[in-house]
């Protein structure tokens, strides 16, 4: 095989390296509400080092305009990233902690898909929440997360919007924040202003 060809050295039958969370939990003293997602995209795609870091996701977009009125409040002006000092000091004082619900993947294709993460090491969810005792509320955003964090529980899937009660815990099922899941950016900040009443 030519030496420059694109699969030299490679084995396509060999499997993907797993990749660890890149990530420490965020986990505000005071927090109350706990978002889990299901693992970072690569790190070719951050704008920032810090959760939701894809520009096109609309995470901190929807929470702009929830908290804020402006879906552009959390984006620094003329440049295609996010104020992650102003999104820490945000969730600090609101009481919003995040990681996901996978520690460790395996990629299975180089894109940021969901559909094509296997989870290697999933995060053990009750030992997160015991760090932080103020928190009422599990969010998941999106369904591989959400598969995973009802599996740890032991509980059914809530519908996407909806929630269920798990003894003293909340645990809501919110969309994708993803532009792959096709739903405007206003009807997914109503579905994520109800965890906020």
């Amino acid at each position: 095989m030519p030496h420059n060809s694109p699969h030299s050295g490679l084995d396509p039958e060999s499997p993907r390296p797993a990749e660890k969370h890149p990530f420490e939990p965020f986990l505000p003293p005071n927090a109350r509400i706990l978002f889990l997602g299901s693992f970072p995209p690569q790190q070719h795609r951050w704008c920032m080092p810090f959760y939701y870091p894809n520009w096109i996701n609309d995470f901190w977009r929807i929470m702009g305009l929830i908290h804020f009125g402006d879906k552009l409040h959390f984006c620094v002006p003329g440049e295609k990233r996010f104020d992650e000092a102003a999104i820490r000091q945000f969730c600090t004082e609101a009481g919003l902690a995040f990681y996901d619900t996978a520690t460790e993947v395996r990629r299975l294709r180089d894109n940021a898909s969901d559909a094509f993460l296997e989870v290697v090491t999933p995060t053990d969810i009750p030992a997160l929440l015991a760090r932080i005792p103020s928190c009422h509320t599990l969010v998941t955003t999106g369904e591989k997360a959400t598969q995973i964090a009802a599996g740890a529980f032991g509980c059914p899937i809530p519908p996407v919007g909806g929630h269920i009660d798990i003894g003293p815990l909340r645990f809501w099922r919110m969309p994708s924040t993803s532009r792959a899941y096709p739903l405007s950016i206003e009807i997914k900040a109503e579905a994520y202003r109800q965890l906020f009443l």
